[in-house]
C-alpha cells in the first residue's frame, strides 16, 4: 500500500483535502515542479533586488558602518569653498581660473588672467561677485551679479572677461 492510499485510509478529514495536499506533495518532488518553483524565487529575489537597488538611501547604505563622505566628481566641484572659479568652456570645461581674496582685492574690477574669456563659473566665495563681459568691467556691455557662496553657472548667458568680489 503506498503512502497516499494508506492516508487516505485512516484519515477522518475530507479526502479531496488530503488527497491534494498529498499530490501536491508529489508534484513537488518532480524535476519541473522544483525547476518551477526555484524560478519563481529567483524572479521574487531579482525583483526584490531591483526594488531596493532604485529605492533612494536603501542601495547607498553602507552596512560595514560608518565611512569617510564622498567628494563629488563633478568638475564644478573643483572649485574650492572661498573661491571664485572660471572655466573657458561651457559646463566647467577646459583649464580652470581660480580668483579669492589673495589675489583679488575686494570693489575693485579684475580682469581675467592672460585674456582667458569664461563661459562658465562658480561662486563659492561668501561674498556677491559680479561678472563683466567687458575686460575692464564697463556698464556699458553686460555684467551680472551673483550671490555666495553656491552659486553655479554652467553655461553663462555671455563671454566673461573680467570680476568685481564685492565686501
Amino acid at each position: 500500500m503506498n503512502s497516499l492510499t494508506h492516508h487516505h485510509s485512516h484519515d477522518h478529514h475530507d479526502h479531496h483535502d488530503v488527497g491534494h495536499t498529498h499530490a501536491h506533495r508529489a508534484a513537488d518532488q518532480l524535476p519541473e515542479a522544483r525547476s518551477l518553483r526555484c524560478g519563481r524565487r529567483r524572479a521574487a529575489l531579482a525583483l526584490s533586488g531591483l526594488a531596493i537597488a532604485f529605492t533612494p538611501g536603501i542601495a547607498a547604505a553602507d552596512t560595514a558602518g560608518p565611512t569617510a563622505p564622498t567628494v563629488p566628481t563633478r568638475a564644478e566641484y573643483a572649485c574650492e569653498t572661498g573661491e571664485f572659479c572660471l572655466w573657458p568652456q561651457a559646463d566647467y570645461g577646459g583649464p580652470i581660473v581660480r580668483l579669492d581674496l589673495r589675489n583679488t582685492n575686494p570693489d575693485e574690477c579684475r580682469p581675467l588672467p592672460d585674456g582667458v574669456a569664461a563661459r562658465s563659473f562658480a561662486n563659492r566665495i561668501d561674498r556677491h561677485v559680479t561678472v563683466y563681459q567687458d575686460g575692464e568691467c564697463s556698464t556699458e556691455a553686460d555684467f551680472s551679479t551673483y550671490p555666495g557662496p553656491g552659486t553655479f553657472v554652467p553655461r553663462s548667458p555671455y563671454v566673461v572677461r573680467a570680476v568685481q568680489i564685492w565686501n
